[in-house]
């Protein structure tokens, strides 16, 4: 970035190192900056002041020829000791510290060079250069136009003039994406306005601000650790680093990170309201654990309610919030909330296992088996584990059951019910669908209560036989076993069931309404 230090000799009117004044008869060496000058020095004259100070300075340059940049510095700086007024040894250290990457230092060169020398356009150039890296495009455009005034042609001050007017077009450009929450775009606008401002530690913050508002918090981390390492008061960066961290849901270190950026700015209101929001969510989210802990339900779905409404961009604690809602709801037997609650976890973090499992568990509790079993494979997927291999197959095995006749269902019974609730619940069937109850009925009715009455009778054919059932509990396939579930009489069932056909009989007691009369 430093163009090549200044190689003629000056005259005495560019050193200004005055001779003895008439006055005081003092050596013009005191204006030398005596104190950090060899004793010896004091005893030169103006003359060998001069010739001493040149060669420190085409040291500098032969150093700087040969890219040995530390070493021009410190000769650089011995020129500028002997004759601290001379503006050339000036630009040529802000020379040397440019390429040293130092451009604060090199800015305050600079700046005492056109101080000196205000026709000194190398200083004006180089002054404009420091504030283009360090992110002051309206200082660098002051500069570079001098720098046109003094020479109407010069190609690099023209060119680094449109590239400071670029970088404040960017700025606008970051500035308007910002407030409409388009972080993609702010991220954009830095990376063009840093590859003319590389040092610019306000572009990287803000840059890395919104990563972390992305969730790209690794990329975030990085760029605020490296100012960090340069700077470690720099609040701004401080914020970044718990910003990272508070969005990660790690929020105990984020507000020792949001209490050290308030150390360092007291009025840093950022980190300010993030460190208030941070602890606000904390507490509310152990309140809410605390509850559910407890077994007071109620209060735990209340408080985790509240803590999602704290910060809508904190993700992964939102979800993390969103899941114990869900544990919640499902203990409410708020099934149906509890599994959008896991979905809106899902949504906020896809790589979510838990979120996934209790979906998935609140889509086994309501026979939603396709669902289930879609959530327990993503799962598995992620982490092939013995227990969520287990979770898969037992939801493909009760999906495969549910494709199947429901006997338990036919019957009216759930699937524990016992022997005896087995009995009861086909004698109830079985004379709710009897042909015989429907002879007066139209056609079509009559066939159908027909049909439900065969399927009651294939139903306790089933559930009947300890065989069996426990054969179609385990959702193997009766037909695959040899056992032939249509081989049966459902008139022959109903008639051991209930005794000789002379012993009951289905009588009309008014349109569509029978008893049943055992004889």
């Amino acid at each position: 970035m430093g163009s090549e230090p200044n190689k003629q000799s000056t005259s005495r009117l560019h050193l200004n190192c005055p001779a003895p004044s008439p006055v005081d008869g003092k050596m013009a060496s005191q204006d030398c900056d005596a104190l950090n000058m060899d004793p010896d020095m004091e005893l030169l004259s103006d003359e060998e002041l001069e010739r001493e100070a040149e060669g420190f300075k085409e040291q500098g340059n032969a150093f700087y020829i040969n890219k040995d940049y530390a070493e021009a510095f410190n000769y650089y700086s011995k020129a500028i000791d002997m004759c601290p007024k001379n503006a050339s040894y000036y630009g040529n250290r802000a020379a040397t510290l440019m390429m040293l990457y130092r451009y604060r230092e090199a800015l305050e060169d600079s700046q005492q060079a056109v101080r000196l020398d205000n026709d000194f356009m190398k200083g004006h150039l180089r002054e404009g250069k420091c504030h283009l890296s360090l992110g002051n495009a309206m200082a660098a455009s002051r500069c570079f136009q001098r720098v046109l005034e003094l020479e109407p042609d010069n190609s690099q001050a023209q060119q680094e003039l449109k590239n400071a007017e670029s970088i404040l077009e960017y700025e606008k450009m970051a500035e308007i994406g910002f407030e409409k929450r388009d972080f993609r775009m702010v991220v954009f606008c830095m990376d063009r306005a840093l590859e003319a401002a590389a040092a610019c530690h306000r572009f990287k913050i803000l840059k890395a601000e919104c990563l972390a508002l992305l969730g790209r918090y690794a990329e975030a981390q990085s760029v605020a650790s490296d100012i960090l390492r340069i700077d470690s008061t720099n609040a701004d960066a401080l914020y970044v680093r718990g910003l990272c961290l508070y969005y990660e849901d790690c929020i105990e270190k984020a507000v020792q990170f949001f209490v050290q950026a308030l150390r360092m700015a007291p009025d840093h209101d950022k980190a300010r309201l993030a460190c208030r929001d941070a602890k606000a969510l904390k507490a509310k989210k152990e309140e809410g654990n605390t509850a559910f802990k407890e077994g007071n339900y109620d209060a735990a779905y209340e408080l985790y309610s509240e803590a999602l409404t704290i910060d809508p961009n904190n993700i992964k604690t939102n979800a993390k919030l969103y899941c114990n809602r869900a544990t919640v709801g499902s203990k409410l037997k708020r099934l149906e909330q509890a599994i959008e609650d896991c979905t809106k976890a899902i949504k906020l973090d896809e790589t979510y296992v838990k979120a996934y499992l209790r979906r998935a568990q609140c889509y086994m509790d309501t026979e939603q088996y396709e669902e289930a079993v879609r959530d327990y494979e993503k799962v598995y997927q992620t982490e092939k584990t013995k227990e969520h291999k287990h979770l898969l197959k037992h939801a493909q095995l009760e999906l495969k059951k549910s494709k199947r006749k429901d006997y338990y269902k036919v019957l009216g019974v759930n699937k524990n019910a016992t022997e005896d609730e087995i009995k009861k619940g086909y004698r109830k069937r079985a004379l709710l669908h009897h042909p015989d109850r429907h002879s007066g009925a139209s056609p079509e009715l009559q066939k159908e209560e027909e049909k439900k009455f065969k399927e009651v009778g294939e139903a306790f054919s089933v559930l009947s036989d300890p065989k069996k059932k426990s054969r179609y509990d385990s959702g193997q396939d009766l037909e695959d076993d040899g056992m032939n579930v249509g081989d049966f009489d459902a008139n022959n069932i109903f008639k051991a069931f209930f005794g000789s056909p002379g012993g009951f009989s289905f009588e009309a007691s008014g349109p569509g309404n029978f008893f049943f009369q055992f004889g």
